[in-house]
């Protein structure tokens, strides 16, 4: 297949990263007609191929950690040296005075400069790119490198990030192991105030193809973002694991974002556009308001959360147990659309819906249960739990059943707390 077909095949599988991975009875009518919920924005932009996202996110098709507006700038650069991998300056290598603008060879030429010795072959990219209106599209650079261990796909894309935003905030924090399932990942805050993430997982969090990702990011305080991944196949996803793992380490890693051509690049890109805060961005964080209404007795491992959707990772003694809740106003139309079954109706007009499944979340964790508890309110606002009986999504059973009873859950569903918190 051509490269640039396989391309397109890379973008259309990002967008696919962005679906909620709950249950339709879940999200239906609620995260699919909203906004993105914090957490699973930061797992697709963890997981989700750094090439593509690079195409798809200057174009603004999405508001992901990952994906920014922008463009960048480079020129040819000298033959690679150990000495870039390391962090060092190259000789040739684009700075901040390269006069023109930046080609697809450039890129391609700039981002080889800064790899170690190795065969390199399939190279693909992009220059600058302006629309009609003088819009800019952020370069990227893409390669299928051999260090003599195995051909390993290589990619690296520069956009602009409005760095006191949402999405620069999220493409730095490391996900949740509940939600993706990863070996390591670490977020730091640099001496020149740059923000930094290294994720080493793999491409599938559920691992039914064993191809790894590492993957790098960096936002600067001026709002320069550089994102970079690898993986230990010559593509990111539809071919062979070629070797254990991808073949830069996590320092050379985080020196190839970091290196001082990419900011260059960046401040040639213009100031990234600000943030607007999305509806309802500004209440009470859901992961605060459901720690606060646990029953006594149960100890939190693990919460992540923001306005409208959160969870928390609790045990009791006999097993960790994964919890998730959305909070909605706007939701009237679900009252014949949803609310089938096992629906009680209040004497205030409350709809309760009560739910137990098998496999809930269809990511087949041995043994999964999860109970699900779905209430809606006269005036549209909607508050939905899913209690699970394992730590996160996708993962076995750690106990028979989940960590809150029913009547726990209806109590904790049905506090007037959540007000504070739709999204």
């Amino acid at each position: 297949m051509p490269f640039e077909d396989e391309l397109g095949d890379a973008i259309r599988r990002a967008g696919d990263t962005f679906r909620p991975s709950d249950r339709p009875g879940l999200v239906d009518g609620g995260l699919t007609r909203g906004r993105r919920r914090l957490a699973r924005r930061r797992a697709a932009a963890v997981t989700g191929s750094v090439l593509a996202l690079a195409v798809v996110g200057v174009a603004g098709g999405y508001t992901t950690g990952a994906l920014g507006s922008g463009d960048g700038q480079a020129s040819a650069a000298a033959p690679a040296t150990p000495s870039a991998v390391a962090g060092q300056a190259t000789p040739g290598a684009p700075s901040s005075s390269t006069e023109g603008g930046v080609t697809k060879e450039k890129m391609i030429e700039a981002f080889k400069a800064l790899l170690p010795e190795g065969e390199i072959t399939r190279e693909a990219g992009r220059g600058i790119t302006e629309d009609v209106k003088g819009g800019k599209s952020g370069p990227y650079a893409s390669v299928v490198f051999d260090d003599g261990q195995g051909a390993a796909a290589i990619s690296l894309g520069v956009s602009t990030v409005d760095p006191a935003g949402q999405s620069a905030d999220q493409s730095v924090t490391c996900p949740s192991k509940a939600l993706v399932q990863h070996d390591t990942c670490k977020a730091e805050t640099l001496p020149d105030g740059s923000r930094f993430m290294l994720f080493q997982g793999y491409e599938y969090p559920d691992r039914r193809v064993d191809t790894r990702l590492w993957r790098a990011v960096l936002v600067t305080p001026k709002g320069v973002q550089v994102d970079a991944g690898e993986w230990n196949a010559p593509a990111e996803k539809g071919a062979p694991v070629s070797r254990p793992a991808p073949p830069l380490t996590g320092p050379q890693l985080k020196a190839l974002v970091t290196d001082d051509v990419w900011r260059s690049i960046g401040a040639q890109l213009g100031e990234p556009h600000k943030e607007t805060p999305l509806p309802g961005s500004t209440g009470t964080s859901v992961d605060k308001i459901l720690t606060s209404l646990l029953p006594k007795g149960l100890k939190v491992h693990d919460k992540q959360g923001d306005p409208g959707y959160g969870f928390v990772v609790a045990d009791d003694g006999k097993g960790a147990g994964f919890i998730q809740v959305n909070a909605q106003t706007g939701m009237q139309d679900l009252a014949t659309e949803l609310f089938t079954g096992d629906v009680t109706t209040l004497a205030d007009g409350t709809k309760v819906m009560v739910r137990k499944e098998n496999d809930p979340d269809q990511k087949g964790g041995e043994g999964a249960v999860a109970w699900t508890v779905d209430t809606l309110r006269p005036d549209g606002f909607r508050v939905v739990m899913m209690a699970f009986n394992a730590p996160g999504q996708g993962q076995d059973a750690s106990r028979a059943e989940p960590v809150l009873t029913i009547e726990q859950m209806k109590t904790i569903v049905l506090d007037e707390k959540w007000r504070t918190a739709a999204g």
